[in-house]
C-alpha cells in the first residue's frame, strides 16, 4: 500500500484534488433531509424481478451474459466463467443491523442458489459494496477474491483465506487461477472508509474483466473523471460498461456520477452498451427512486448510449438487447394512485445543520 503512487501521508488520494464528500458551490444535505425530507424515495412495493435459475441452467448464446441482482451486484458470465461484482445480500447498508439504510428491494436469489463462481470482485470498502454477512457466506466457497489495495484485510478478518485474496493497485492486472479471464484495477474518483474516522485507508477502484471474447468495465463508485478516456485507450473496447447512476446529489458531484454524468462517462469509455447499476435497491440519497432510470431514458439518445436495463434477476445477453422496456413504471403509476403522503415533521435545528454524506 505504501508503495502505491496514490498513497501519501497515511492515506490514499484521487488523481485530481477533489473533496471527499462535498462539491464546492453546493449546499450539503442534512440529516433532517435524509430522515424526513423528500418524497418518493422508495417505491410502494417491490420492483418487478425474475427468478434466474432456469435461465442460468442454460448456456448463453453469446460470450457475455449479465444478471443484475440489485444495487451494484451483477453476475457476469464471460466465456463460461462467472464473476460476481460487489456482492451485497445484507438487509442494511450500515455498520449495525438495527439502523441505517434498509433495502427496499429483495435480492432475487439466495447465495446458496448461485451457480459456481470463478471470481468475486470488490471495488471498495463502503457498506453498500462490501457487506459483512455476505462475505461471511461467500468465504465458505472455494472462490478467489479480487479487490483494491487494503480491502483484503477486511476479507481475511471475515474468514476468506489470504491465499484466495488478490489486492490490486490501479493498472495492475491479475489472472484467474484457472486461467481464461483477467481482472484489472483502474482509476475511479471516490473515497473509502467504514466509520466516522480513518477515511481513505484503503484504495477504491473501477475494475475491468476480460475473457477471450468479452470485455466488461465496472465503475464501482466514482465521480466523472477524464481518466475514463485513459481507461478506454488502455483497456478498451468494452462490450458492456456498468456505471453507477443512483444515490447522487449535487453536493457529491465529484465522487458520484448520477445518470447524466454516467452517460458522459459511458461516452468517454467508448461504450457499446451501458448497464446502469447502484439504483433500485437502497434509499441512499434524496432523489426519487425512479429518477435515475427516467433520466437515463430521457437523455440516452443525446449521448448515443445503448442502454441495457433488465429487470432484477433477468439474465441478459447485451448484444441481443434492442431498446428498453420501462418495467419500473407500473410501480410509479401505483404510487401516483395512492396519492402523496404528508411531509414528516422536521428534526430539531441543531440536527438540521449536520451534513451527512452516506457513501
Amino acid at each position: 500500500m505504501q508503495a502505491s503512487p496514490r498513497y501519501a501521508d497515511g492515506a490514499f488520494h484521487n488523481t485530481a484534488p477533489v473533496a471527499q464528500g462535498l462539491k464546492k458551490g453546493t449546499a450539503a444535505p442534512t440529516i433532517s433531509e435524509f430522515l424526513c425530507g423528500g418524497q418518493r424515495r422508495t417505491p410502494p412495493g417491490p420492483l418487478p424481478s425474475v427468478d434466474p435459475l432456469e435461465r442460468w441452467a442454460k448456456q448463453p448464446e453469446t460470450p457475455l451474459r449479465a444478471t443484475w441482482l440489485g444495487h451494484s451486484t451483477v453476475l457476469l458470465e464471460m466465456d463460461g466463467l462467472r464473476v460476481l461484482t460487489d456482492p451485497v445480500w445484507g438487509e442494511r447498508a450500515s455498520p449495525v443491523g438495527f439502523a441505517g439504510p434498509k433495502r427496499f428491494q429483495p435480492i432475487p436469489v439466495p447465495i446458496s442458489a448461485l451457480p459456481p463462481l470463478d471470481a468475486v470482485v470488490i471495488s471498495h470498502d463502503h457498506y453498500d459494496h462490501l457487506d459483512y454477512p455476505t462475505i461471511r457466506e461467500l468465504a465458505k466457497l472455494e472462490v478467489p477474491f479480487f479487490t483494491s489495495l487494503g480491502v483484503g484485510a477486511h476479507l481475511e478478518a471475515w474468514g476468506v483465506p489470504a491465499e484466495r485474496i488478490t489486492e490490486l493497485d490501479w493498472w495492475e492486472r491479475a489472472e484467474l487461477p484457472r486461467g481464461g479471464l483477467s481482472i484489472t484495477a483502474a482509476p475511479s474518483q471516490h473515497f473509502s472508509g467504514r466509520g466516522l474516522g480513518g477515511r481513505n485507508g484503503t484504495l477504491w477502484s473501477s475494475l475491468v474483466m476480460q475473457s477471450e471474447r468479452a470485455s466488461v468495465f465496472f465503475s464501482g463508485d466514482t465521480g466523472l473523471t477524464a481518466e475514463y478516456s485513459d481507461i478506454s485507450e488502455r483497456l478498451g473496447p468494452f462490450d458492456l460498461v456498468m456505471l453507477e447512476v443512483g444515490a447522487f446529489h449535487p453536493a457529491w458531484g465529484d465522487i458520484h456520477l448520477g445518470p447524466e454524468n454516467a452517460l458522459k462517462a459511458a461516452a468517454l469509455l467508448g461504450a457499446k452498451r451501458f448497464l446502469p447499476v447502484h439504483w433500485g435497491t437502497f434509499n441512499l440519497a434524496l432523489h426519487a427512486w425512479d429518477e435515475p432510470a427516467e433520466t437515463l431514458l430521457a437523455l440516452a439518445a443525446d449521448y448515443g448510449a445503448e442502454l441495457v436495463m433488465p429487470r432484477l434477476g433477468e439474465p441478459t445477453e447485451p448484444s441481443h438487447v434492442e431498446g428498453v422496456d420501462a418495467w419500473w413504471r407500473p410501480l410509479a403509476g401505483a404510487e401516483a394512485a395512492l396519492g402523496t403522503p404528508e411531509e414528516p415533521p422536521s428534526l430539531p435545528p441543531a440536527v438540521e445543520s449536520v451534513p451527512w454524506p452516506l457513501d
